[in-house]
């Protein structure tokens, strides 16, 4: 049986990392309002980091997933830039998922700036890069 045609206006979720060491932050957003919120702020490391993460794609049902990745204000990369890139690969490979990488080199600044508390930078961060994505993919 053929699939019914979608319509024009998507309502994709999309969920939204800022990845750290120690933390990653995380949000939501969804196409059709191209607006983003912060979720959460995973802290565990490893394994755990991502069955936290698996519960919240089984939760929320995203269609694509965005990284920020870091980079030196002149562009290079650094560690962080290819521990973000490894991280966003792991996600692809596995939860199947398409995944797009963002430059996130101000983001927990802007956080700040905009007034968001220390506990919630992280998933502050991750909405400020989703709300990137939309604007970068019109």
């Amino acid at each position: 049986m053929a699939e019914a045609p979608r319509p024009a206006a998507s309502f994709d979720t999309l969920l939204a990392f800022d990845f750290g060491v120690k933390r990653t932050g995380v949000a939501s957003g969804t196409t059709l309002m191209r607006t983003a919120a912060p979720l959460t702020t995973v802290v565990a490391g490893g394994n755990a980091r991502f069955a936290s993460i698996g519960r919240l794609i089984k939760e929320w049902q995203p269609a694509a997933l965005v990284v920020g990745v870091p980079f030196h204000p002149d562009g290079a990369e650094h560690d962080n830039t290819r521990r973000a890139r490894r991280f966003a690969r792991q996600l692809q490979g596995r939860f199947g998922l398409p995944v797009h990488e963002v430059d996130e080199r101000y983001s927990t600044t802007e956080a700040l700036a905009d007034g968001a508390a220390e506990a919630d930078v992280d998933a502050a961060a991750a909405a400020i890069l989703l709300e990137q994505y939309f604007r970068e993919h019109p």
